[in-house]
């Protein structure tokens, strides 16, 4: 229990709390001390005061008139159950008392410090000689000629007052260790919401790593424990459905490598056991060169797939021309069209504004994005591709569109994900739009789809005119620049 989170809160928190508590505790104590003392000191110096009235201006007489009227003054004390009154005579022993008995005659040290001061007073605060805790005030009387005729003494038990502070401090402990109880058991309380929910989140995630995706995290608060616990089940979520898509991934991958090394293998032991006629050769020829170019374009996808997830993907960008790299694009994939007895149709405009850019991964970018409309178009179908300048937006627009089968709605959104394939009837390994997107940021630009079932297709590649005189600050961020405006085109 008490280790991790728990045992910060008892260091700190509970520790702190209970030292703040402690000190208000001999705050309190030494406060009522003082308070209590200082009342009992008072009352004395109040008895002090009314000599003046007792003894005006001294005794004019002898000092046996000063003792008989300080006797009877003794005798008739009225406050004799706060404080006793002892009469003392010149040579300082006591003579008489307010309570009939006998006093000290030697440990009187307020007498000895009145005898020394000028003002004829003192007081002590201490043990007496029967070991009681005590307070005395002592005044010196003297005569008009300045005679000692001798002293009256006050003195008083301080066994009240020090029961009173012990009163006041047991309240005062009492009070705070109820404090510190209430703040213990509410710290716990406190604690185990926290500790709780996040030792089942530690069990829940230690779960998900080990590759159990099912598993939940109970919401026991709407807080930031209760966002944290959808945020883990959310993680699961997606971590559940990036594993089925990698799973299927891999499933079409290793179909996808499976198809052409079969072909190849199949027409490879054809010729080894015989050499067949030319037709036939040429057939086989034709066969394996195909199947090893398919092969050698996934490999190069998932090459740079990895690269992309590593962050090593780097262009080698420059100032280029991007028609040469779409009229190389369309005519690389011009037979294929025909082979499949499709329509592949490009509007060939005879100018674009430069761009900044990697030749080889833009023309990647369109290779894939033709490749996937001629894959999803049927036979008969046609294909379009379009280049026009957005004047407004300083960029270059290349629209690939097609008439084929279409995305669902549900689809589209994820279309670009990595390892999702929309159509699992298509051939492919769901990674080429993810790679061409990336690419396509990479030059600050754009890939957006629209799409309907059963309608088409249209693929709109954005990117931004390169502009030298702004390049001159940054030559890796491409500007817009200001050529004349072109009409865009109807896919």
């Amino acid at each position: 229990m008490f280790k991790g989170i728990s045992k910060r809160w008892l260091i700190n928190t509970f520790g702190v709390v209970s030292a703040i508590v402690v000190l208000l505790i001999i705050f309190i104590s030494v406060a009522v001390h003082s308070l209590c003392y200082s009342t009992v000191e008072n009352e004395l110096l109040n008895q002090t005061k009314k000599l003046n009235d007792i003894f005006p201006n001294g005794i004019s007489e002898s000092a046996e008139t000063f003792e008989s009227r300080a006797s009877a003054y003794a005798t008739d004390f009225s406050d004799k159950d706060e404080m006793e009154v002892q009469i003392l005579n010149a040579s300082g022993r006591v003579i008489t008392t307010s309570a009939g008995f006998g006093a000290e005659t030697e440990n009187i040290p307020d007498y000895v410090q009145a005898q020394s001061s000028e003002n004829g007073f003192g007081r002590y605060k201490g043990r007496s000689d029967s070991g009681e805790k005590i307070m005395a005030v002592t005044t010196i009387i003297k005569s008009p000629q300045g005679t000692e005729l001798g002293a009256v003494r006050y003195v008083t038990s301080l066994r009240k007052a020090d029961a009173k502070v012990l009163i006041y401090t047991i309240i005062a402990i009492i009070v705070g260790l109820m404090i510190i109880a209430v703040v213990a058991l509410s710290g716990y309380y406190f604690i185990r919401s926290i500790v709780r929910p996040v030792r089942e989140m530690t069990e829940t995630s230690r779960q998900i790593a080990q590759g159990d995706f099912t598993a939940k995290v109970d919401k026991m608060y709407d807080d930031e424990i209760g966002e944290l616990s959808d945020s883990i089940n959310e993680m699961a979520k997606e971590l559940d459905a990036n594993e089925k898509l990698k799973n299927d991934f891999i499933s079409r991958v290793s179909h996808e490598l499976r198809t052409p090394l079969t072909a190849i293998k199949g027409w490879a032991e054809t010729m080894q056991y015989g050499v067949p006629d030319r037709v036939t050769l040429e057939k086989g020829m034709s066969v394996i060169v195909k199947e090893s170019s398919r092969l050698t374009s996934l490999v190069e996808e998932l090459l740079d797939f990895s690269k992309l997830q590593s962050g090593r993907l780097t262009m080698q960008m420059e100032r280029m021309d991007i028609l040469a790299e779409i009229d190389e694009a369309v005519y690389m994939l011009k037979e294929r069209a025909l082979s499949e007895g499709k329509h592949l149709l490009y509007d060939d405009p005879e100018e674009m504004p430069i761009i900044y850019g990697d030749k080889n991964r833009l023309k990647q970018v369109f290779l894939n994005v033709i490749d996937n409309a001629l894959k999803y178009t049927p036979e008969g179908g046609m294909i379009g591709v379009q280049v026009y300048q957005d004047y407004k937006e300083h960029t270059i627009k290349v629209v690939v569109a097609d008439n084929g089968c279409g995305i669902k709605a549900e689809d589209l959104p994820k279309v670009k994900d990595k390892f999702y394939k929309a159509n699992q009837k298509i051939n492919g390994s769901g990674i080429g739009l993810a790679v061409a997107d990336e690419i396509i940021k990479m030059h600050k630009g754009s890939l957006d789809i629209e799409s309907s079932p059963e309608v088409g297709t249209t693929v709109t590649i954005t990117i931004p005119i390169y502009n030298e005189a702004a390049a001159l600050d940054d030559d890796t961020q491409p500007l817009g620049g200001m050529n004349p405006p072109v009409q865009p085109p109807t896919p």
